[in-house]
């Protein structure tokens, strides 16, 4: 085994490896040597190799989302640590453990003009769980540092900050561990509810004919089914999910926007709870939000191990445990009222359906039409994932069918490590991968190609409408030079030179029967990866989905 000479590097390795960090996905650069030469020379290790750090940072943030336990990614010093944060503050809303090891000088060489030297301690504060900055020298302290990083990212659910300072020479090598160094347990303590809260709060469910129940991103099975089957069955409960909650019921309204768009202020007073219950991550929804902000419940429940935010105001509880430990401690204590409040809306978004479904059939091609299509013919077990801006909100008025397990960066909503973050994961499975991406996200992140991993069953279907087309849905737009510069983005690019750069098959459509082909054929190709580039009208799209809420009306 060949190791660093570096202790401090030593010490690093090996209480990752002890803490069951596996993934370590790599920056390359001088200053992190001695981790590099640790890790890659390890094979309890599996290293990836990503040359651009923001890049590096949400794949790394992929895997991370796929396998729910830490990664660890490594830089040199310099600017190339604040590359990260884009991922690193993805990791802590989304709450992923993210561990980032960052080489730096020592302290006596900061500030004195020396090159690839910034302040690098606590450089993520505002949105780091902890912050471990370490010394040179070998010390239980920085053991403790070490070890209490790592616990907190995987106990809580988010990224950590791990500041190494080494000193040259950085390439020298050791066939022997030369350092003993501590591992500390990792304590994590399941919660419960307290059966006195138990009692107070089914009292007030019991009493209660219209309970809203709105979930964000979960990953796919974490909540047990026969929870969400005994919920929706609810005469009293409204279930509404959103498209990366990968939860499915025949009585869940997944497409939140086509139920609540064209609803009157009446309608709204009828849907307006007395308990909102809520689980799961960020809610993509504004129409949901501006709703539950305006009409408040009395109570808002929130059931989160770790955090609650009082997205709506109105925030009464926040139960800090697992939505499957509150269910099974608080259902058995529920008795089912005499209500219409399910059937009512049941039968509002059975009628939206019909509508939706009729409106699809005489539409032109557009943004709206080309996510009709892709649900129809996507593989019943892929995993999607979808990039933010409109392409997750399109997805928003569909119905994902039930297989198809869906993730998207939510935690900040940024378009900047869509694709990376994608690659990420799909490196952790063997269902082929799909990514939904908008032009703006996919050309914003196109180093995300630049990677040796991808896997050869891995498609991206990029919708190109020539710019930022949320923004022209957006109400207050005028068209303009300043507006189709500084916020639509006009462009003319096509995805056509990247894809033969990094040797993806390209494929293209722009209507709806050449995306049927188009999608058929990066189905069956799995010798490599695949790019279909749909093209839709760039001053259509926004006139198309107003007047598909308009009809739903």
């Amino acid at each position: 085994m060949i190791y660093p000479k570096i202790p401090l590097a030593q010490s690093i390795i090996e209480i990752c490896s002890s803490k069951g960090i596996h993934d370590i996905v790599i920056s390359p650069g001088s200053r992190n040597a001695p981790l590099t030469i640790g890790f890659a020379n390890n094979p309890k290790f599996k290293c990836y190799s990503i040359v651009d750090e923001r890049c590096a940072a949400f794949f790394a943030l992929g895997i991370a989302q796929q396998k729910r336990k830490p990664v660890a990614v490594i830089c040199t010093s310099g600017s190339a640590l604040l590359n990260y944060y884009p991922a690193f503050a993805e990791a802590f809303y989304s709450q992923i453990p993210l561990v980032v090891i960052s080489a730096d000088r020592p302290k006596n060489k900061i500030d004195i003009g020396d090159g690839q030297t910034i302040r690098q301690e606590n450089v993520f504060i505002n949105h780091s769980l902890y912050n471990a900055n370490l010394t040179e020298d070998v010390s239980e302290e920085n053991d403790v540092f070490i070890n209490e990083a790592i616990n907190v990212a995987i106990v809580h659910k988010g990224p950590v900050h791990i500041n190494a300072p080494f000193e040259e020479p950085l390439y020298e090598t050791t066939k022997k561990l030369t350092v003993d160094f501590n591992v500390t347990g990792l304590f994590k303590t399941t919660g419960t509810v307290k059966i006195e809260d138990i009692i107070a709060f089914s009292t007030l469910w019991n009493h209660s004919k219209k309970i809203l129940i709105l979930v964000g991103e979960c990953y796919p099975d974490s909540v047990e089914q026969k929870w969400i089957d005994a919920l929706a069955s609810s005469q009293s409960v409204v279930f509404l999910s959103e498209a990366n909650s990968n939860i499915h019921h025949p009585d869940v309204i997944n497409s939140i926007d086509l139920l609540i768009t064209p609803f009157t202020n009446d309608e709204f007073e009828i849907l307006q709870p007395r308990i909102l219950i809520t689980f799961g991550g960020m809610i993509v929804s504004k129409r949901i939000k501006s709703f539950l902000r305006k009409y408040k419940p009395r109570h808002h429940w929130h059931i989160d191990e770790n955090r609650a935010y009082d997205t709506f105001g109105i925030l009464t509880q926040h139960f800090q445990v697992s939505p499957n430990q509150f269910f099974s401690q608080f259902l058995p204590h529920v008795k089912a009222l005499d209500s219409n409040y399910k059937s009512s809306f049941k039968n509002i978004i059975s009628i939206r359906k019909k509508k939706r479904a009729s409106f699809l059939e005489k539409t032109t091609f557009s943004d709206l039409k080309v996510f009709d299509v892709i649900l129809k013919h996507l593989p019943k077990s892929c995993m999607l994932q979808v990039s933010n801006s409109s392409a997750i909100r399109y997805l928003q008025l569909f119905d994902v069918p039930k297989g198809i397990s869906v993730f998207c960066n939510r935690g900040t909503s940024g378009i900047d490590g869509s694709t990376s973050t994608a690659i990420g994961a799909a490196v952790t499975t063997k269902k082929t991968t799909y990514l939904i991406t908008g032009d703006i996200g996919f050309f914003y992140d196109s180093n995300a190609l630049w990677n040796n991993y991808i896997p050869k069953n891995f498609k991206i279907i990029l919708v190109n409408n020539s710019g930022g087309g949320i923004f022209r849905i957006l109400p207050g737009h005028e068209e303009n030079e300043v507006f189709n510069i500084f916020f639509e983005t006009s462009h003319s690019l096509t995805a056509k030179n990247l894809a033969e750069m990094y040797n993806f098959d390209y494929h293209v459509a722009s209507d709806e029967k050449s995306l049927v082909k188009g999608l058929k054929n990066i189905a069956d190709e799995n010798h490599k990866p695949c790019i279909l580039e749909v093209f839709t009208p760039e001053k259509e799209n926004d006139k198309i989905l107003k007047e598909f809420f308009n009809e739903l009306d």
